[in-house]
């Protein structure tokens, strides 16, 4: 008698299903690297008025320690995500934060202002290879209905290194300097780089592509005649622009009268960031039960919320509106962050590489161009054109 034939089931899913042990061994592995990336890039941040002091030079120059990295970052995002199309996510992305983390330790060694703004610069162009693939590994690696919850994961990732990059450092420079400041978060950077070795399963659904300068440029062109991803693009710029605009000149604000505080104290109101690491989460939470829209224009609007409270002379009002400013930041940013990869048809890291190039140059020209205005009109001047870039980014959100 022959055996009965069984039903044929489906397919088992390669990707990444939520509450599974791949699945948090990955979204930690990300964690790590989204860590990683803001703890080297803006643990600088802080660091401005020291670094200003020690090498003579202005707020506006001193902020070009920051503005070169992301600058070079930004342009460097479009060479690595397009190689990481043929060379695949998980080995560029540990070449990418070793090196960040040695340049780390270099920049802590240097007695020129010239060496640590080329070193910084080297800086960004290593961990280009890690943000826009991370994104991507993001988008093909985790299960659809997941992936809004697995980029906030990541994008909280990126809130604490901002986090305690800035803390540390402004722990570790009244303990000894910013060169202590700097080494030990480059230390940070490699403890992160062997975590993320251990934890992150290789790519399942990566399938590379050849080289091709041609079939790279069509990419860049298709995703750029994507209004959505335009919009996006765009969105990016401002925000990314207008946030560290604020976070590079109040390190000056607060260390003036009336507030008067000390790099240990400033580098302590950077614990605001960890209300970004639960809004983050949060909104990629929200966005399946209100749209991706309306949580991104809620998020700017508490950002609006918080620029206005920065404007106040008293310590606690100011502290409240950068806690709401990097709600609203991180909320909008995690949203739009998973509206790329969901809108981008094929090449999704280079649709990432884009969007995050928007995004680290609205850091370099708004960061930079901020310091003009601190220095030649004040602080209530910045504000009001930080208030008029997320008016813009508000009108951006309500075209997708």
């Amino acid at each position: 008698m022959p055996a009965p034939v069984s039903c044929s089931s489906a397919p088992a899913s390669t990707h990444l299903q939520r509450g599974t042990g791949p699945y948090r061994r990955a979204t930690l592995a990300l964690f790590c690297a989204g860590f990683a990336t803001f703890a080297l890039l803006y643990c600088v941040q802080p660091l401005l008025p020291l670094l200003a002091e020690q090498f003579r030079v202005s707020a506006a120059s001193s902020s070009l320690v920051l503005s070169l990295t992301t600058l070079s970052l930004a342009v460097c995002l479009l060479i690595s995500g397009a190689l990481a199309e043929s060379w695949g996510r998980k080995p560029v992305m540990l070449a990418a934060l070793g090196l960040a983390s040695a340049l780390g330790v270099a920049c802590a060694l240097v007695e020129s202002w010239n060496t640590l703004l080329v070193l910084r610069a080297l800086l960004g162009l290593a961990l280009s290879g890690l943000p826009a693939l991370a994104m991507a590994y993001v988008g093909e690696e985790f299960d659809p209905e997941a992936l809004p919850a697995a980029m906030g994961l990541y994008i909280g990732g990126t809130a604490l290194g901002g986090l305690l990059g800035r803390l540390l450092a402004g722990v570790l420079s009244d303990l000894g300097g910013w060169p202590l400041a700097l080494g030990g978060i480059a230390g940070l950077g490699f403890l992160a780089l062997a975590l993320f070795c251990w934890l992150l399963p290789a790519s399942r659904n990566f399938h590379a592509q050849p080289l091709s300068l041609g079939g790279l440029l069509r990419n860049f062109a298709g995703h750029l005649g994507n209004h959505d991803l335009r919009r996006l693009f765009g969105l990016a710029f401002l925000l990314m622009g207008g946030f560290v605009a604020l976070f590079n000149y109040v390190a000056f604000r607060l260390a003036a009268a009336p507030f008067n505080l000390s790099a240990t104290t400033i580098g302590l109101l950077f614990s605001v960031y960890l209300v970004g690491i639960v809004s983050a989460g949060w909104a990629g939470r929200l966005v399946p039960r209100f749209g991706a829209q309306r949580v991104m224009q809620g998020g700017i609007g508490i950002m609006l919320l918080g620029v206005a409270l920065c404007a106040s002379n008293w310590l606690n009002a100011v502290v409240l509106g950068l806690a709401l400013f990097t709600l609203g930041f991180f909320a909008t940013h995690a949203v739009a962050s998973g509206q790329v990869g969901q809108r981008a048809v094929g090449a999704k890291a280079q649709a990432s590489a884009l969007y995050l190039c928007a995004y680290y140059l609205g850091s370099s020209v708004v960061g930079y161009a901020g310091g003009y205005v601190w220095e030649h009109a004040g602080w209530l001047p910045l504000l009001a054109l930080l208030s008029v870039l997320f008016v813009g980014a508000g009108w951006l959100t309500r075209r997708l």
